[in-house]
């Protein structure tokens, strides 16, 4: 068996998770009663968005996706105008694309709010604790939320089952996520 052989296997799986994932999320009661989507823009280590993001088009729904501010914790939620849109936008020191901080967009906070926010992390326990990359942005985020006349949104977030721990570390300032699909949640 050769290197290639193994990567190109392992990809194959992943790619077959990755699916199942978004055919659980898709069939979520809360996503299909939602309206207003938050979505991250995947890294390479995390699960694939983009069919997500693309199933919200097609339902006719309103998609956001992350804007980060260098140099802080604050993160805006804008509005997407197609999936296609996606590969047009820059590319941040974290290889993810976002649109220019000069790009004036719809924010989600300053409309309707959000209904539901897809939630990016390394790793995540079953108490709904989320290990993230320690900028505090979703958690800075749904605070911010909480003073929106809408509340917070449904928070889901979508993991390998590799990634459900017994625990992970949480500070203070750690907002607990809603729900958490894997592969082995029935879809």
């Amino acid at each position: 068996t050769s290197v290639v052989g193994i990567e190109k296997c392992l990809k194959m799986l992943r790619k077959h998770l990755e699916q199942r994932l978004k055919n659980i999320f898709i069939t979520d009661d809360r996503n299909c009663k939602s309206q207003r989507i938050a979505v991250f823009l995947s890294m390479q280590d995390e699960i694939e968005t983009e069919e997500i993001i693309k199933d919200i088009f097609q339902r006719g729904k309103e998609c956001f996706i992350p804007q980060y501010k260098p140099r802080s914790s604050h993160m805006d939620m804008v509005k997407l105008t197609s999936a296609e849109e996606i590969s047009s936008l820059p590319l941040t020191s974290w290889n993810i694309h976002q649109p220019c901080d000069n790009d004036v967009r719809e924010e989600a906070l300053s409309g309707g709010g959000l209904d539901l926010i897809l939630m990016p992390g390394l790793g995540f326990d079953k108490s709904g604790n989320r290990l993230g990359r320690g900028k505090g942005y979703y958690d800075t985020y749904l605070e911010r939320c909480m003073h929106h006349p809408k509340g917070k949104p449904y928070t889901i977030a979508l993991a390998y089952k590799e990634q459900i721990c017994d625990s992970v570390p949480v500070a203070e300032n750690d907002i607990q996520i809603d729900e958490i699909l894997y592969e082995e949640t029935t879809a």
